[in-house]
């Protein structure tokens, strides 16, 4: 029976490059010359700590993060930027969390929302990625394309398509 898996993964090798490009371009800018920035990127859990001198620079920086990144195939929404920017001293610091893998109520949001579709397949969570199992192949396929056209908020990437 054809299958796929919708998973939601971010590279850590390609969010290390954004990060190192997004520092290298940062140091060479005009506009950040002799200011405070500071980027670490902790690779265990996903966490970029971000500290720079006011909060037109975070978000100028921010940008500059986001847009590289996509420029190493990672979507803008794999960037959690709920957590508001704070003032510690004189640096304002922000901590900017990489959605890494499918939450629970993420997973269930798609699973409910392909059986609402009443399309002939069957979804099922698996730890961090939903599997859809179908007769035929064209079903999967229009599945893919639900999910894209849906505006779910997290970046959302198919594999393993079996047939």
């Amino acid at each position: 029976m054809p299958s796929f898996d919708i998973v939601s993964k971010v590279d850590g090798q390609a969010l290390d490059n954004a990060v190192n490009v997004t520092t290298k371009e940062i140091t060479n800018r005009f506009d950040f010359k002799g200011a405070h920035v500071a980027i670490n990127l902790d690779k265990k859990e996903f966490k970029i700590n971000i500290e720079t001198d006011d909060e037109m620079k975070m978000r100028q920086l921010i940008d500059v993060l986001i847009s590289r990144a996509h420029k190493q195939n990672i979507a803008p929404e794999a960037f959690d930027l709920s957590k508001e920017p704070y003032q510690s001293g004189k640096v304002v610091k922000q901590e900017v969390i990489v959605r890494n893998g499918l939450k629970q109520e993420d997973a269930k949001k798609i699973v409910k929302m392909i059986k609402e579709s009443g399309l002939k397949v069957q979804a099922q969570i698996n730890d961090d990625m939903v599997r859809v199992t179908g007769k035929k192949i064209d079903d999967l396929q229009e599945v893919i394309q639900l999910c894209r056209n849906s505006s779910l908020g997290i970046p959302l990437q198919y594999e393993n398509m079996r047939s």
